[in-house]
């Protein structure tokens, strides 16, 4: 098993602030829009370096998702920023109609998303985004894993034309991705190469992926370790080849199990390749206030959790 360390634990959502400033510098025609939430988006080093191209819309999430599709037309290359829930559930026909279906190029970005929002509850803790934008033809989808890889994700939208939905978190979580990494949208990253039981994590349970995959060696289980940040387009090629040669899969992810990764992976793979696979995910519930290690315990979304599934899919081969 490929050792993997890191030196410090940042939130992702700090990742994405400071790729803003970089996306910013890199291209003039890059402006961001907020709703209300500056301090939670990490957004204020953007408007400190860039003042004229930021617009504070207030808690009107529907108006700023129309009012950045009408930027597009001007050449703008706008950066939306709220939680994940208002980013959309709140605002899915305005996503819907007024960006997907006219494909305006407009970059999506939600954080807070998932059950690590923590106590401020079921409300907020939205686990059906994934599903929903990525049921949007022409959306890619995005879900990096740790402050680099989320950095990288945003200064690589700059140049990626059309509709994206980049979704991103409040907790710190360990950051072991390379600084100076090149993200490559839709290319999966294989983190280590095994031969029993594939193991495929999007966004924060790819450190929880790592850590499981360290036990199994601990039980004699060599098992491939994939990073999926990008949920669509899906590394189909890279998920095929993988499981062709371990013969069962394990999907993880902080969303409901339906609609969202491991459904991806499920719809591939009865199409090209059925395999057993096993969920690591929210079991089709909302979730409850408490603190973000509170909820992934209690939900199943962690390193036990998956290492449980591993063993369980190999029995199934």
């Amino acid at each position: 098993m490929k050792k993997y360390t890191y030196t410090e634990s940042k939130d992702t959502r700090s990742g994405f602030g400071a790729g803003l400033v970089e996306a910013g510098k890199q291209n003039e025609n890059v402006v961001a829009l907020c709703a209300d939430l500056i301090g939670s988006l990490k957004m204020n080093d953007f408007i400190n370096e860039f003042p004229e191209r930021f617009f504070q819309i207030g808690i009107a999430e529907a108006n700023m998702m129309g009012i950045a599709a009408g930027l597009t037309i001007g050449g703008k290359i706008p950066f939306t920023g709220t939680f994940a829930n208002f980013s959309t559930g709140r605002v899915y026909d305005q996503i819907r109609q007024s960006i997907a279906y006219s494909g305006k190029n407009v970059k999506i970005c939600a954080s807070h998303a998932g059950l690590t929002l923590g106590e401020d509850g079921a409300t907020h803790q939205i686990l059906e985004d994934i599903g929903l934008m990525k049921m949007l033809p022409g959306m890619t989808v995005i879900n990096p894993c740790d402050y680099n890889q989320t950095k990288a994700a945003t200064i690589a939208l700059v140049e990626h034309e059309g509709p994206v939905y980049l979704r991103f978190g409040r907790p710190v979580v360990p950051n072991f991705t390379p600084a100076d990494q090149k993200f490559e949208i839709g290319k999966a990253v294989m983190l280590n190469e095994g031969a029993d039981v594939t193991i495929i994590a999007t966004g924060h349970l790819v450190w929880e992926a790592i850590q499981a995959g360290e036990e199994l060696e601990k039980l004699g289980i060599n098992a491939e370790i994939i990073n999926i940040h990008t949920i669509k387009p899906l590394d189909a090629d890279a998920i095929l080849k993988s499981v062709t040669k371990t013969g069962c899969v394990v999907t993880a992810e902080e969303h409901n199990r339906l609609g969202g990764l491991g459904d991806s992976v499920a719809q591939l793979l009865a199409s090209k390749l059925p395999t057993p696979q096993e969920f690591v995910a929210v079991d089709d519930s909302f979730g409850e206030s408490g603190t973000p290690a509170e909820l992934m315990d209690k939900y199943g979304l962690n390193s036990a959790a998956i290492v449980a599934a591993a063993r369980k899919v190999i029995t199934r081969k």
